[in-house]
């Protein structure tokens, strides 16, 4: 018994064993190599089925070209408008006998033509900040009382006004500011100027009425619906054992609304008053119609006066020259990178707060 070599040292010596086991695995792979090439084509050498082979014109590459010349058609569009409005701007530019950027009076139309942004690109900051911190508050407000207090019902009509609210065209909020809105406005700045004159912000001995302050707050009433909308959106999309898991520790409505629903939607807020301020930075008619038109950089909101670089090249393209329509253009050059400028750090702001969201989803 003791006498019976291993199995592994008579395959290794070369026994009969051995030789019949290469026989057979010789055979085995000459056979198996034979079949594998007489499989067809679409078989793999595995035995399963291969993918079948990617047209190259079909619908996905078409929707593949369509998409990537969508994107490509944006970048171009904002460069051509950045191209026209720099070959447009730089006549007047070099015309121009001020700094443009810290000379703060408009005199363009004339002979020797002086104009600057510096009251214009205030007074556009100015009354998009007032309008916002108006705004931001009580849509947040809304957008909450729809999505966690309200009755359904409630909340789906109360939602379908404020969506109506923006579709208003922003000529009939200037009309109506410029009409109806004027008075409580003029009542109220009075009031602040009597109580609070020792603060900048209501001091002066009037006129009151077409004022920073009047074209902020119907500015406030345009970008509220938008905030409003997104913001609700936004809430509504909460994961649900989130906010069952914060009231199943003992937090209270608005505890779980604080410690759940806000920090998950702080990207959508973000992104909702981005947006909101990009409207206040460009509206034009209904600023138009309820500013003084004053070229004045003053910290007071309540005295008549006023002026930002869209309700300025409304009021002033119609009856400019040359020099002064590109002026106006160069003015609004200047709006296109604020715009883009505000719209970069919406995108860095709500980039750096996803990790929060991607974690809770």
């Amino acid at each position: 018994m003791g006498d019976t070599p291993p199995r592994s040292v008579d395959a290794s010596a070369g026994g009969p064993g051995a030789h019949s086991t290469r026989s057979a695995g010789a055979a085995a792979s000459s056979e198996g190599h034979h079949a594998n090439t007489a499989l067809p084509d679409n078989i793999s050498r595995g035995g399963g089925s291969s993918l079948p082979r990617a047209k190259a014109f079909g619908a996905e590459p078409a929707f593949r070209g369509l998409t990537q010349a969508a994107g490509i058609m944006v970048l171009v569009i904002i460069v051509a408008i950045a191209v026209f409005l720099i070959s447009k701007a730089i006549p007047a530019l070099r015309a121009n006998q001020e700094n443009f950027f810290t000379f703060n009076e408009w005199h363009a139309n004339s002979a020797d033509p002086r104009f600057g942004i510096a009251a214009v690109v205030f007074g556009t900051v100015l009354s998009a900040v007032i309008a916002l911190v108006v705004a931001v508050p009580i849509a947040l407000g809304i957008a909450l009382f729809l999505s966690h207090y309200a009755h359904r019902r409630v909340a789906t009509w109360l939602g379908f006004v404020i969506d109506l609210l923006a579709a208003v065209p922003s000529v009939v909020f200037g009309l109506w500011g410029r009409s109806v809105f004027i008075e409580p406005v003029r009542d109220f700045s009075v009031w602040l100027n009597t109580y609070f004159s020792w603060i900048p912000l209501f001091g002066g001995n009037g006129p009151f009425g077409n004022s920073i302050l009047l074209g902020s707050l119907v500015l406030a009433i345009m970008v509220l619906p938008i905030v409003t909308s997104l913001s609700r959106e936004v809430f509504m999309q909460t994961p649900k054992q989130n906010e069952e898991a914060a009231l199943a520790l003992g937090a209270t409505k608005w505890e779980m609304v604080r410690t759940a629903v806000l920090p998950y939607g702080r990207p959508g807020v973000i992104a909702a008053v981005m947006l909101g301020l990009g409207r206040a930075l460009g509206e034009t008619i209904a600023l138009a119609m309820t500013l003084g038109s004053s070229f004045v950089i003053t910290a007071n909101v309540i005295q008549n006066g006023g002026v930002t670089i869209a309700s300025n090249i409304a009021n002033g393209f119609g009856e400019a020259d040359d020099i002064g329509r590109g002026a106006l253009i160069a003015s609004g050059l200047v709006l296109f990178a604020i715009t883009l400028v505000v719209n970069m750090v919406a995108r860095v702001i709500i980039y750096r707060r996803r990790e929060f969201t991607d974690v809770a989803a």
